[in-house]
């Protein structure tokens, strides 16, 4: 295995991980529908314990991810997390409510109140999901950052990085394409949250208002995410001349288009995962099945795997600074050493072994429909409630 392979193998890695965050972000967007899919106390019981099922797997895939990047691409962590600090505190602080919310929700004596902790759980689900979107959306559109790369050998400099606003990472809101991916991130997982709900309840009122609702979220999602993708294959992208040495970052039209171009896998990967996603939203609205979660899961890991891997191969920089094109950074400048990653590499062959796990408790908790008769009260007047 060498350097150059274990890199791609690294950034396919956390690009993986990446897809399966955007996917497992239907807990997220299962939360904003507490207020409008749910019409009384029982029916918001039943949406509440269907998502506590399942928001350990999307907060540990998250924390996951984080980790992936510290250790494989480090210098990437610490000019992100340490320089964007303001936009990546928001999400971690909007996810920890979410872990406060299904912990102490239905807590005895709760002085907040289950309405409080639901809005926390909403709060999550929006402002969580659109700002995920525009993180990843700086990955195509760049950030405010220099970096000084040689400082890595100097023992005397700790500082490598600077980040050239006071905004530290809020900034990137400001920027349409950015937040047309946001908005879309945030749309695609309310739309795979009433997939969900479809799937896993056998209540025939939920059920209809779930698909009238669905129309309504898949439709702003396609134009958000078709206005996004059209606009950063018409842009320029951050490309980098591999014959120079450092090698140089420069602006080349059509960047991104071009590279699924020359990677067609990618591109029939993108292809496939789109379709997949509107087969799993059409096939449900149309009532042919309530699996449509599967379709439509399946396809939006590969549409996001193959955006991350477009934006990571081919020469590209996954991290391009619009301060300063040298300072950007590339799967090649900021991975960690080759025996770090080739250690890492024999760990990661555990990985199946841990996603067979998921699977079969998935599997496992969703085996049994959910109906609101569940949650009835019992003969001592407690109810069946978790969360």
């Amino acid at each position: 295995m060498t350097y150059e392979f274990l890199q791609h193998y690294w950034w396919f890695l956390v690009s993986l991980l990446g897809a399966l965050l955007v996917f497992l972000l239907f807990v997220q967007g299962g939360q904003t529908f507490l207020f409008s899919l749910a019409r009384n106390e029982r029916e918001r019981l039943l949406l509440v314990n269907a998502m506590g099922r399942k928001w350990e797997f999307t907060f540990t895939t998250l924390v996951t991810f984080g980790g992936a990047f510290f250790a494989s691409f480090p210098l990437f962590y610490s000019t992100s997390f340490g320089g964007a600090y303001w936009v990546w505190i928001s999400i971690l602080l909007l996810f920890v409510l979410q872990a406060v919310a299904y912990e102490f929700r239905t807590k005895p004596k709760n002085l907040l109140g289950k309405r409080t902790f639901e809005l926390f759980l909403y709060l999550n689900g929006i402002l969580g999901t659109i700002l995920l979107g525009v993180a990843v959306g700086t990955f195509f559109t760049g950030s405010d950052f220099t970096a000084n790369l040689s400082a890595l050998t100097n023992l005397n400099q700790p500082i490598i990085s600077y980040w050239n606003n006071p905004w530290h990472g809020l900034e990137a809101v400001l920027d349409a394409r950015n937040l047309m991916l946001g908005i879309a991130v945030c749309f695609l997982a309310r739309a795979l949250g009433l997939l969900y709900f479809i799937n896993l309840i056998d209540d025939d009122i939920i059920l209809k208002r779930a698909r009238r609702l669905l129309l309504y979220n898949a439709i702003p999602f396609v134009i958000f995410f078709v206005a996004f993708v059209v606009s950063i294959f018409l842009s320029d992208g951050f490309a980098v001349d591999p014959t120079s040495t450092p090698a140089r970052v420069y602006l080349q039209p059509h960047k991104y288009l071009l590279n699924f171009l020359q990677m067609p896998v990618l591109l029939v990967a993108f292809l496939v995962g789109v379709v997949a996603v509107l087969f799993g939203i059409i096939a449900t609205l149309l009532r042919r099945t309530r699996r449509g979660i599967w379709f439509a899961g399946i396809g939006s890991i590969l549409t996001v795997l193959a955006l991350l891997l477009n934006v990571g191969y081919n020469n590209t920089s996954f991290y391009p600074s619009v301060a300063d094109l040298q300072s950007s950074l590339t799967i090649y400048n900021s991975s960690s050493s080759e025996f770090t990653l080739k250690v890492m590499s024999v760990v990661s062959l555990l990985i199946p072994f841990v996603v067979a796990y998921i699977w079969y408790a998935w599997r496992a908790m969703d085996k049994k429909k959910m109906t609101i008769a569940e949650f009835e009260e019992q003969p001592d007047g407690e109810e069946q409630e978790r969360y």
